[in-house]
């Protein structure tokens, strides 16, 4: 059971990183979904930057020990995506376009709530005749 659950432990954590670096995106069409982006992408930056523990790598740690094994080698990026994904040395290229495209995703939700508001008043002042 211990396996089973690290593995939805690492599913999840994949998913919480596509959600930082694409939530932006998925806020085009979900747009409250931003607050939780925005969330996500600080808790991500915090993780990166300080010294605080990521909740998923320490569950997934957790679920590894059940099974007799040790912590995640380096943390779960240097286990599952440097050397796997892409190579470590491409890393501060990925950091620049990472920022970039949620930069542009951002962007994008500013464009998408501003167009909103004008075609919700055009709606509701809309006349119409006969």
């Amino acid at each position: 059971m211990a396996k089973f659950l690290a593995d939805v432990t690492v599913v999840v954590h994949i998913l919480a990183l596509l959600l930082i670096g694409l939530g932006g995106f998925v806020a085009w069409r979900w747009p409250k979904l931003i607050f939780v982006h925005m969330l996500g992408l600080a808790w991500g930056i915090l993780v990166n930057v300080a010294p605080v523990p990521c909740p998923f790598t320490a569950l997934e740690n957790f679920f590894r020990h059940q099974q007799g094994l040790g912590d995640l080698p380096g943390g779960f990026n240097a286990y599952y995506l440097y050397g796997t994904v892409f190579p470590q040395s491409w890393l501060p290229a990925i950091g620049i376009g990472a920022i970039a495209v949620v930069a542009y995703s951002y962007v994008g939700v500013y464009h998408r709530w501003r167009h909103r508001d004008h075609s919700e008043d055009a709606h509701a002042h809309a006349v119409h005749l006969g």
